[in-house]
């Protein structure tokens, strides 16, 4: 080993969900959104001046944290915008933990967040989730540098009630708690109402879901003004320009449709429920889903040899080789038509075993 390898660190990273070239396929891997962004957020990139991207973009987006502000009836002050959720929780990560005590997040949810401990020198525990995968509030009873929670968690779908997380929360005035609400706009109520009541609460929330622009990556966080610009302070330290022009424009533009954004959601939900019922009556079960995705297991037939059989049709879905859920797939809610081509071949995979 040469001297300067050992300067280097040494870090196992997130793995995410495959994205295959191939364009006669289904996928149903990455919770991606089946159907297209807003009307308008196609007419105003069309229509965009390219010399406008000699310029550097507005380093604190405000136009964009001005339309979300309005949306969520926040003051402008209590918004923060970054490069997709990750790039939001990771600034949070940095900013918010670091007291040297362990953070503390369910040992089945988001696997990026030990990656970014591990990445940030920041120590965590894992309380289990019991055995319906629902959290245990007094696990997060105990002396701690930070809570984060995923609601709906991922990839079990499972949505906790206000009052669970208000518990939480309550319990955690001396650190800041994080809800990480990827997936909330199928689920219920968002923790954002809290925001105002809790001084240490951050939300965190994404463009990739249900807004349709995974591939544009925009994510924001909503909490006190203290804590908006402590990330502020942060994210300047190391990149100014965080979110390029192209995005900020698409994203006012995905703000301002709230019709199309409604349509979009109640369709995907529609599905997720027929999907629900041909998955049961396949003889598979699941938790019950409020996410864009379904977690689901089959008594019979291990869950990574369903995922191989697909994956040999061309049908995409994700399995997790790990503890407590490595019998599980995890399938996002694709359009109809996809949907019906994934439970023909399992009808049939099912008949033949």
């Amino acid at each position: 080993m040469k001297a300067w390898e050992n300067n280097i660190r040494k870090i196992s990273p997130y793995v995410p969900g495959e994205q295959p070239k191939d364009k006669d396929i289904i996928k149903l891997n990455t919770n991606e959104n089946p159907y297209p962004p807003a009307p308008g957020v196609g007419k105003v990139l069309a229509s965009m001046d390219a010399d406008r991207l000699r310029l550097y973009p507005d380093p604190e987006v405000k136009a964009l944290v001005h339309e979300l502000a309005n949306y969520y009836n926040l003051e402008n002050d209590q918004v923060f915008v970054g490069v997709g959720s990750d790039d939001v929780l990771a600034v949070a990560f940095m900013t918010f933990f670091n007291s040297g005590k362990p953070i503390l997040f369910p040992d089945i949810t988001y696997s990026f967040y030990p990656v970014w401990c591990n990445l940030f020198k920041i120590p965590y525990k894992t309380p289990k989730l019991d055995g319906e995968f629902r959290m245990v509030p007094q696990d997060y009873y105990e002396e701690n540098g930070g809570v984060v929670i995923a609601n709906p968690n991922a990839p079990t779908s499972i949505y906790e009630d206000l009052t669970v997380l208000e518990n939480i929360i309550q319990h955690n005035s001396d650190v800041i708690v994080i809800i990480d609400e990827a997936y909330i706009d199928f689920a219920g109520r968002s923790a954002v109402e809290l925001v105002n009541q809790y001084d240490n609460l951050l939300v965190v929330q994404t463009f990739s879901k249900s807004r349709s622009m995974a591939g544009m990556r925009i994510g924001y966080a909503m909490g006190n003004s203290e804590l908006i610009r402590a990330m502020n302070d942060v994210k300047y330290s190391f990149n100014s320009y965080t979110m390029n022009m192209p995005s900020i424009l698409a994203g006012v533009e995905a703000v301002k449709d709230e019709e199309y954004f409604r349509e979009s959601l109640a369709k995907i939900i529609e599905t997720r429920q027929k999907a629900i019922e041909e998955f049961l009556s396949l003889g598979f079960s699941l938790p019950e889903s409020k996410s864009n995705f379904v977690f689901v297991t089959h008594p019979k037939i291990p869950a990574k040899q369903i995922y191989e059989a697909l994956k040999e049709q061309k049908i995409y879905v994700r399995y997790f080789d790990m503890p407590r859920i490595n019998n599980y797939i995890r399938v996002t809610i694709g359009r109809e038509d996809e949907m019906n081509r994934l439970f023909t071949f399992l009808k049939k995979y099912l008949e033949n075993r």
